[in-house]
């Protein structure tokens, strides 16, 4: 498959695969995507769950790292999942395609709607999501895709995570990426669904303010919540990532709980 003007093929992991997206519209991913996906550290048969998956880059990460893995991509809009789809047929990504299957579906769906929309109870080990944090009011963009894909409504943590709490099994987790001010948000929607929170804020720099938070939490713990020492991206006067964010960045190791 060749690029198209609309399009571009891009290479993640160091090109252990590829995956299709939209130029100069819509959501693109990047860094956050890959951090999100080294969440998932399970050596065992898993499913996961990827919610508002967009073109499917943090679930074909887990996926192509992690041999015994099948991975659901959940994604509202058709142009993202078609996406999705066309990354599945590219050659680059032959050996774990079968493994990754894509369902256009509105992740706020609640009981018999949802199920019926493919997000069945109890049914994954690990839920991941990156969902939009930006405020409404933030970057306003005429691009709707990018728009869809980036704003935060009312209420989106708990509607999400009240998904991920239905579809997941028992002692299952959920991982997922944010702004360091949803804090409270993600915590409170949590609520008696996960317990065992962990946070780990993310900074560019030491000394700098963090930018983002990775968060874990397991379904039915009543473990207290923990705050992680932080990931620091880069050095002191230099872009280059620390040595560890780059082997997480690039599937060389994950980020397990403590």
């Amino acid at each position: 498959m060749t690029e198209s003007p609309s399009e571009t093929i891009d290479a993640f992991h160091r090109g252990a695969f590829h995956v299709v997206q939209p130029k100069g519209r819509g959501h693109r991913s990047g860094m956050d995507a890959m951090l999100l996906a080294a969440l998932v550290a399970d050596e065992r048969t898993i499913r996961v769950a990827d919610l508002g998956a967009g073109a499917g880059a943090a679930g074909m990460a887990v996926v192509s790292r992690l041999d015994r893995a099948e991975v659901v991509l959940f994604e509202r809009s058709s142009d993202m999942a078609e996406f999705a789809r066309k990354s599945l047929l590219l050659p680059e990504n032959a050996r774990f395609a079968n493994r990754v299957s894509v369902i256009e579906a509105d992740v706020t769906l609640t009981g018999k709607d949802r199920n019926e929309a493919g997000l069945v109870d109890d049914s994954f080990h690990h839920v991941i999501m990156n969902p939009p944090f930006n405020d409404a009011s933030d970057r306003l963009t005429p691009d709707a895709l990018k728009a869809e894909a980036h704003a935060m409504t009312d209420g989106l943590f708990e509607r999400w995570i009240r998904t991920a709490g239905a579809i997941m099994i028992p002692g299952g987790q959920l991982s997922l990426i944010a702004r360091p001010e949803s804090i409270g948000e993600i915590i409170a929607a949590c609520g008696r669904r996960f317990g065992g929170i962990e946070i780990t804020p993310i900074h560019p720099r030491e000394g700098e303010s963090a930018v983002r938070i990775l968060v874990t939490a397991i379904k039915g713990s009543r473990a207290r919540l923990a705050l992680r020492a932080p990931l620091i991206m880069h050095g002191e006067g230099t872009h280059k990532f620390t040595d560890f964010v780059d082997d997480m960045n690039n599937g060389r190791t994950s980020y397990p709980r403590r």
